[in-house]
């Protein structure tokens, strides 16, 4: 039996691969080409356009963690689809998904994914399956303020910009949260649903701010960004497709009075997790 992870070179994977071999787990990553991972984890071959592909990498498992990569939406709801065909038909004993930042949990309607989403169609899927499964909603990854424009700014003109406006509180949490929380779940089978990941109550820009000029030990500001100039960023990062999709999210955001975590469903109430607060995240990435 194994644990197969989805994305195990990737910001979200590869933490939880991390933790499942410290435990002793036997893990096998997913990746376009067979193979061998930088830590010797053996890479399977499997594409997301393809169900069998998926299933044969499926059965059997233990665990299996999924997240969507970042593509078009009409390529992402293709993945989904397929996914959940191939988890349906393999059977595997434990689903974790994490949804990626995108919003299922959320009390405000206009920051909840589309039911036609990927993301929807994907967490939908896995319930009517009627596998074993939970799912980790994180909402904002403080790995998105290492971006190369988001960092350069902070460290050459003491300015931290990023879409939100000053004084919406959001649930930062690092990927390093959710893994956390995913290989909490591979255990847990007793817990299902959405497990909210993120600080909990929401903190602001300025409050990033100032856990940035603590650490760097001089002045950093914030200063909002607009949805449409921060997707102009990502365009040479995650490509025009990519950016889209995250420039419409925080435009979604906009419309909101924040984007915090519920604590009836938080991984703190429900894992007894809490997640490392700015200060802790950066002290630990070592900037």
């Amino acid at each position: 039996m194994t644990y197969v992870i989805h994305g195990a070179a990737g910001a979200q994977g590869n933490p939880l691969l991390s933790r499942l071999k410290t435990a002793g787990k036997p893990v096998v990553a997913v990746g376009r080409k067979s193979g061998t991972h930088t830590d010797g984890t053996p890479v399977v071959a499997a594409g997301y356009t393809s169900v069998q592909e998926l299933a044969s990498v499926y059965a059997g498992a233990d665990g299996v963690f999924v997240h969507l990569p970042v593509a078009a939406e009409e390529d992402r709801l293709a993945y989904a689809r397929n996914i959940v065909a191939a988890l349906a038909e393999a059977r595997p004993r434990r689903v974790v998904v994490s949804t990626s930042g995108a919003v299922v949990d959320s009390p405000h309607p206009q920051l909840q994914a589309p039911e036609d989403s990927a993301v929807r169609t994907l967490v939908r899927g896995l319930e009517e399956s009627g596998l074993s499964h939970a799912v980790t909603a994180p909402r904002l990854f403080l790995e998105n303020l290492l971006l190369p424009p988001i960092l350069d700014a902070v460290r050459t003109e003491g300015v931290l910009r990023y879409p939100p406006a000053a004084d919406f509180p959001a649930s930062w949490s690092s990927h390093e949260d959710n893994a956390d929380a995913a290989a909490v779940l591979f255990e847990r089978p007793d817990i299902t649903g959405t497990i909210a990941v993120g600080q909990y109550p929401g903190i602001t820009g300025p409050d990033l701010a100032r856990a940035f000029s603590d650490h760097l030990g001089r002045p950093v500001s914030y200063e909002p960004l607009s949805p449409e100039a921060f997707g102009h960023l990502l365009v040479p990062l995650i490509g025009d497709a990519g950016a889209a999709g995250v420039t419409a999210l925080y435009e979604r955001l906009a419309t909101a009075p924040d984007n915090t975590i519920g604590e009836h469903n938080s991984a703190q109430r429900l894992l007894g997790l809490s997640p490392r607060t700015t200060a802790q995240w950066l002290a630990q990435i070592g900037l």
